[in-house]
């Protein structure tokens, strides 16, 4: 029996293995103590939710709480990192990311209002999101203890987990025949494990969930016309729609045509590698129709200060640093940037491909007259000649130096 000071824990519960075995064993471990469920809505599969209060009760928890934070999630986590253009190590759509910190955000303030005294979460020593928990615990509210069972128990397997369940008569619909570790919210839906272990080995078709295999979507494309306000995407198709429900109707594009798979390999923060498919069907789509209104609206500067804050966003949101003054500060200059991403572009899905083929914004900086190759009239080209010599004197100085 460990600290017996705690009387009562929140726990992030999923209704999965191990968040199920986790609610008895901090009742073991922890003095009797009342252990709260909290559960996230941001968009899994609507069955992963049906009777998950019912499970957390039969499991021992005092309460169940269930939040709907979809939209949340789109407007308030997704959509800014949007706007930096963050790819984590130029792939990877950070779904699992930007998800933990509303996540744990949301169970801090459920554990402030129910009166806990600590805070748990079932992610593993091996793992990110150990920290991107623990981060926004300390951030917000630093005084909660914080349990993670992961690093003190002494269950190491499926078969540890499902012995020490049955062993006490708790219910579970997991089994020994689920390889794979996922994890689906609205924006992503992630697969590793099984055959995935080995990069060696070519994925199959069970780790994919969401989207058609690109060999077997529609041979004719498809065009769908996205519409962008200051960086965000604000309608599909002419209909103006929420952000959750704009990534709804593009993930049911995106899916259909097998757009935004990824297998990679990752860096870890913890310091290992992980291989993992990826499934963004919808924010990939997105992603493009932002970087094209973006090629229009932005000088060439700008552009390359908004590529940088995209690579810096993508560490500080994979390391789970949403709540540090360096991500508030990288979105705000982010959001300067995004004051003139105003747009509309039409792309065409076709094969898991995205390709904006028409783009238009009222703040192009675009000017057919200057960049036509017919004759023009307000473009001297003998100003180039100057301009090459100013712009390569440092050059011609230094080969005079050699001469010398």
């Amino acid at each position: 029996m460990q600290n017996p000071g705690i009387k009562k824990i929140v726990l992030a519960y999923s209704g999965g293995l191990d968040t199920s075995a986790i609610i008895p064993w901090l009742k073991e471990h922890y003095g009797g103590c009342e252990v709260v469920a909290f559960v996230a809505d941001i968009g899994q599969d609507r069955e992963d939710l049906v009777g998950v209060e019912k499970k957390a009760l039969q499991s021992g928890a005092s309460e169940c709480h269930v939040v709907d934070l979809r939209e949340e999630f789109i407007r308030d986590y997704v959509y800014p990192v949007l706007k930096t253009g963050a790819l984590y190590e130029g792939t990877y759509l950070l779904g699992t990311s930007m998800a933990r910190p509303i996540i744990a955000k949301a169970q801090v303030e459920l554990a402030l209002k129910v009166g806990a005294d600590a805070l748990c979460h079932g992610a593993t020593g091996k793992g990110n999101d150990q920290v991107r928990f623990e981060s926004t615990y300390t951030a917000l509210a630093p005084q909660l203890k914080v349990v993670a069972p992961w690093r003190e128990w002494d269950l190491r397997s499926r078969e540890a987990l499902l012995d020490y369940l049955k062993a006490r008569d708790i219910p579970t619909t997991a089994s020994l025949e689920k390889i794979y570790s996922r994890d689906e919210n609205a924006w992503h839906i992630s697969t590793e494990g099984g055959v995935l272990e080995s990069p060696a080995n070519a994925s199959n078709q069970d780790c994919w969930v969401w989207t058609v295999d690109p060999k077997a979507a529609p041979d004719r494309a498809e065009q769908v016309t996205v519409t962008v306000a200051k960086g965000e995407v604000v309608a599909v198709n002419g209909q103006a729609m929420s952000p959750f429900q704009c990534l709804e109707a593009l993930n049911v594009l995106g899916a259909k045509h097998g757009v935004g798979r990824i297998d990679i390999v990752e860096n870890r923060l913890v310091g290992m590698k992980s291989r993992g498919c990826y499934e963004t069907p919808g924010g990939t789509i997105m992603m493009s129709a932002l970087r094209a209104v973006e090629q229009l609206v932005l000088d060439r500067d700008s552009f390359k200060w908004r590529q940088q804050l995209g690579l810096e966003m993508s560490y500080v949101v994979y390391d789970g640093r949403w709540f540090a003054p360096l991500r508030r500060s990288l979105q705000a200059s982010a959001e300067a940037l995004a004051e003139d991403v105003n747009g509309e572009v039409v792309l065409e899905l076709y094969k898991g491909q995205v390709t904006a083929l028409q783009k238009t914004s009222g703040n192009s900086l675009y000017s057919e007259a200057f960049a036509t190759f017919g004759e023009d009239e307000v473009y001297d080209h003998r100003h180039a000649g100057g301009f090459i010599r100013l712009f390569s004197l440092s050059s011609r100085i230094r080969a005079l130096n050699e001469q010398k």
